[in-house]
């Protein structure tokens, strides 16, 4: 615990770079972290050791609210504006991205041709599970739980369970029974 200390620290000296730092929070040594002052943090966002966080493009932004969590190995990147909402987790080697690659010009390198940006939005009290692909043009509603080693494209609604490649709906959630019930497709 100890080491936290060090985290709470490299998270306040690095506030002041960020475009809002929210306070208390911390930040475990980072890969990289590209466009900070087009990055916004709530309070109590945890980041654990190993994030990269790229936001790339002149009037992109990444908005993690309050309460994240977002475990190591975690890869964030935006070419407009992707946000984190409220209290949602985001466990290990995890990547998020609004950003595609055009590769229709056979002659031009993949990498050297147009970004495409689609919104991309994490929802409140959504859990991410570890090895997670959040594909650009994803919207995951308020409570969706996404399980592991998913790949994630498209919108999805409030509290439903998420998996698969590609992912598809699983189960939701039933008001009027209060339990969780499996969705056939």
């Amino acid at each position: 615990m100890v080491f936290k200390i060090f985290w709470i620290i490299r998270y306040s000296l690095y506030s002041i770079f960020f475009k809002k730092a929210g306070f208390p929070g911390y930040l475990g040594s980072p890969i990289i972290i590209l466009g900070m002052n087009k990055i916004s943090i709530g309070k109590r966002v945890r980041i654990y050791p190993n994030v990269r966080l790229e936001v790339h493009g002149k009037d992109s932004a990444m908005i993690i609210e309050d309460n994240v969590g977002i475990s190591q190995n975690v890869h964030i990147t935006a070419g407009g504006n992707l946000v984190i909402k409220k209290s949602a987790t985001i466990l290990a080697n995890t990547y998020i991205t609004d950003i595609d690659h055009e590769y229709e010009d056979i002659d031009i390198p993949v990498l050297q041709q147009k970004m495409k940006v689609k919104k991309t939005e994490i929802g409140e009290n959504c859990f991410i599970g570890m090895g997670v692909a959040i594909q650009a043009g994803t919207i995951l509603g308020k409570q969706c739980i996404v399980g592991s080693n998913s790949v994630v494209r498209g919108i999805f609604p409030d509290y439903c369970v998420i998996a698969g490649t590609p992912a598809k709906i699983i189960k939701k959630y039933n008001f009027e029974t209060k339990t969780w019930e499996r969705v056939l497709y």
